[in-house]
């Protein structure tokens, strides 16, 4: 029974999952598009916000269509993290797909060219320039990666901030189940009442 109750939640957990994927797909999508449009750069911002309230919503609507109205928070947080599961394991198609046929170094040389256009001056008298270095060594570091490696990066991050996302949906979501009233005894005293009324 436990067995057939766990293959229905990961049924359920691949579906919202993928609608989830899908869902990072086109944000992520707005990421490199957003060097060369600002715009989507701040609606990729936006959308990268909103990802806790989706998951939030896909867990509610498990919770009241498919639980009955009522979950625990151990069976929230447990379907929550495979929603977001799978959810990065679609998303890490689409990353690889990106970086392997068509980025081709855009977002390591945009940042680069970001970095190269900061006054140094100005980073230094700030107190930044150590930061900068770093961030610097950061995205060299990237450059310097397959496709394959930036992609398995991507995916345990996704893995690891889904299962953090996880334990707040599951807190808001849990729900007991209502339980029914129990007029057995208030029945019983009725019975008698009118049995001593007959007497």
């Amino acid at each position: 029974m436990i067995m057939e109750n766990r293959s229905f939640m990961n049924k359920y957990a691949m579906q919202y999952g993928t609608y989830m994927g899908i869902f990072w797909i086109i944000k992520f999508t707005l990421f490199p598009l957003g060097f060369t449009v600002p715009f989507l750069e701040f609606f990729f911002l936006l959308l990268t916000l909103l990802v806790p309230f989706v998951g939030y919503y896909f867990t509610k609507m498990y919770r009241d269509r498919i639980c009955g109205g009522s979950i625990t928070f151990g069976h929230a947080w447990v379907f929550a993290t495979f929603m977001y599961m799978f959810s990065a394991l679609l998303t890490a198609v689409g990353h690889f797909v990106y970086f392997r046929f068509m980025d081709n170094g855009f977002i390591v040389t945009s940042y680069l060219d970001m970095l190269h256009a900061v006054d140094k001056n100005q980073a230094a008298s700030a107190g930044l320039g150590s930061s900068l270095k770093q961030f610097e060594e950061t995205i060299n570091t990237l450059g310097s990666l397959r496709p394959i490696e930036i992609t398995m990066q991507l995916l345990s991050q996704n893995v690891i901030y889904g299962s953090l996302l996880a334990l707040p949906t599951a807190l808001f979501v849990k729900k007991r189940a209502a339980f029914p009233i129990d007029n057995s005894e208030e029945d019983s005293k009725d019975d008698n009442n009118q049995d001593e009324n007959k007497e």
